[in-house]
């Protein structure tokens, strides 16, 4: 079975109440609750953390490998800042997908840099909870891509 580390980064947990001007009404729990729901369907299991502190974030991404076939990330402010955290992914070798709800490149300057895109297999952003959707769907298709080159 796939299974799917899916990790939303800083100030996550206050979706819903945060800035619904950018990153709409939609909470953490919807967002949750409609990934268990695709992994359901898609026979994947999934481990969903949110983390406000980079260590934890980078520890959990470090022992990833030897768990999990993909990495779904929301880096959130992280994306613009850690390079702790691009390099943790970069070593963990795993598949990755980072997502956005908003489009980080349509929004302040500062946030139009995202230090992990050149280590990512891909990004989607500015769809909302249908960025996490799209990504979910994207890192299962190449989990399983991974899967068929190591049989």
């Amino acid at each position: 079975m796939i299974k799917i580390l899916v990790i939303h980064g800083p100030n996550l947990d206050l979706l819903g109440e945060r800035e619904p001007e950018v990153y709409g009404k939609v909470t953490l729990k919807q967002i949750n609750t409609a990934l268990r729901g695709l992994a359901k369907n898609k026979r994947v299991k999934l481990r969903i953390l949110q983390s406000n502190h980079e260590g934890e974030i980078v520890s959990v991404i470090g022992k990833a490998k030897a768990e999990f076939d993909a990495l779904l990330i929301n880096p959130a402010a992280y994306t613009h800042t850690s390079v702790a955290i691009r390099d943790a992914i970069r070593a963990s070798n795993l598949p990755t997908i980072e997502v956005h709800l908003s489009n980080i490149y349509a929004r302040e300057e500062f946030r139009s840099k995202s230090l992990m895109s050149p280590v990512v297999s891909g990004g989607i952003y500015g769809f909302g909870i249908n960025s996490y959707i799209l990504g979910l769907n994207a890192a299962i298709l190449l989990a399983k891509n991974n899967a068929r080159k190591s049989a």
